[in-house]
């Protein structure tokens, strides 16, 4: 029998019971919407996860000295190469910067605290959450400025305020403590607050004069670090190759050798997206088993008929499977299209800031926008074809089991 009246014959069966079918649509689409959804918040999570690692100050590949991971400090510095610029191969480059960063410890008049003083070329930070930083006051204005940038949380603490004075204790190049009075030029809001009590700004230059002395000749001065963003976070293995052979005697690693959390959280994510989606498919699979035995069930006498009349076997098992085959079609296209419309409805995000403090520890921001990937879509489609498939076989053997004889004594 040709294909195409299986197929006419298998699509004018789906309309001979529509209350049946109609539900099982409803199934495969519900299940599929919620798979679909699901998957789009958690990659939205997952992928804020990603930038709020890489923004961090850390970037997809970042040059440090091996001794600096164990005691950062301006002990273990190392000089740029005057008009050093990287360079990978094959591998485009979003954005590289230079910086120190190192503890230190700040007073004001009445209150002291220990942060990170990081050294920046503002111009550069635009690979980092400074870029998107709202500043109450004025903002550094390059390498030179030697005023400091704090966030609100830390003057708060600090009972400081824009256009006061600071003390900043820290250890120099030389490895003997070094004081500093920086005046605020400003205060960032950042969505962390942990962020707003962690680290303070100053000029790179500021910094390099303050803690390591004048650049030797053919240098830029000594820098903690050098920070590299890529346009394609999967390349970053091959430019940690290309950069360790630029600095063979430092540690170049990628954000997730320096941020192992996020890392791991980042790896649940993608677990947890496969075993939502199985375990909604998988309850679906059994209602579609036992959905398909009724349907075969209750056709045994239109299946024995065909039977008598010269169906082979092979042909019946064919009609069950395509049957099934084109309500798995159905409910998939419905479903997706249910999903993307219900994220695309939350386009904006969702306000989590009510849950602020709680979301900082699993390093997401305040909204979470969801993130259609058509790679997650491409697989839910295949798996759930696959399931349909695999879920059509038990009841398509039911059916070529059935004889003419069978159907007689209905």
């Amino acid at each position: 029998m040709p294909l195409k009246l299986i197929l006419q014959l298998s699509a004018r069966n789906l309309f001979r019971y529509p209350r049946r079918n109609g539900l099982l649509l409803l199934a495969i689409a519900f299940a599929l919407a919620g798979a679909t959804f699901t998957n789009a918040l958690m990659r939205g999570w997952q992928y804020d996860m990603l930038d709020r690692a890489v923004e961090n100050l850390v970037g997809h590949v970042k040059v440090q000295t091996e001794e600096y991971r164990d005691d950062p400090n301006m002990l273990h510095s190392f000089a740029l190469p005057q008009g050093y610029q990287p360079e990978i191969s094959g591998v485009a480059i979003a954005g590289w910067a230079p910086r120190i960063n190192v503890p230190a410890v700040l007073l004001s008049e009445r209150e002291s605290r220990g942060v990170q003083l990081v050294g920046i070329d503002p111009q550069r930070e635009d690979i980092s959450f400074y870029a998107d930083l709202n500043i109450v006051g004025e903002n550094l204005s390059g390498t030179a400025d030697g005023r400091i940038v704090l966030g609100q949380e830390l003057a708060r603490q600090l009972q400081t305020s824009v256009g006061r004075k600071v003390v900043v204790l820290a250890q120099g190049a030389d490895g003997k403590n070094r004081e500093r009075g920086f005046r605020v030029a400003g205060l960032f809001d950042a969505q962390a607050e942990s962020l707003e009590k962690a680290v303070a700004f100053t000029g790179l230059a500021t910094a390099q004069a303050y803690l390591g002395g004048s650049p030797q000749a053919g240098s830029e001065g000594l820098v903690t670090e050098i920070s590299v963003l890529l346009a394609d976070e999967p390349q970053r293995l091959e430019a940690v190759d290309s950069l360790g052979s630029e600095f063979p005697d430092k540690l170049v690693a990628d954000w997730r050798t320096l941020q192992p959390q996020a890392a791991e959280m980042f790896a649940l994510a993608d677990m947890g997206i496969y075993i939502i989606f199985l375990f909604m498919m998988g309850g679906l699979a059994f209602g579609l088993v036992n959905t398909l035995i009724a349907a075969v069930m209750e056709r045994v006498r239109e299946l024995g008929m065909l039977r008598a009349i010269g169906m082979p076997r092979r042909v019946v098992l064919m009609q069950v499977v395509v049957e099934s085959m084109l309500i798995m079609i159905v409910g998939i296209v419905l479903g997706l299209a249910a999903g993307i419309l219900s994220v695309a409805a939350l386009a904006d995000g969702i306000d989590l800031s009510a849950f602020a403090e709680g979301i900082d520890a699993f390093g997401m921001s305040a909204l979470l926008i969801p993130v259609l990937s058509t790679k997650d879509l491409v697989m839910f489609s295949s798996l759930s074809l696959l399931l349909g498939l695999v879920a059509s076989i038990f009841p398509a053997l039911r059916a070529v089991r059935i004889t003419p004889l069978m159907a007689m004594n209905r």
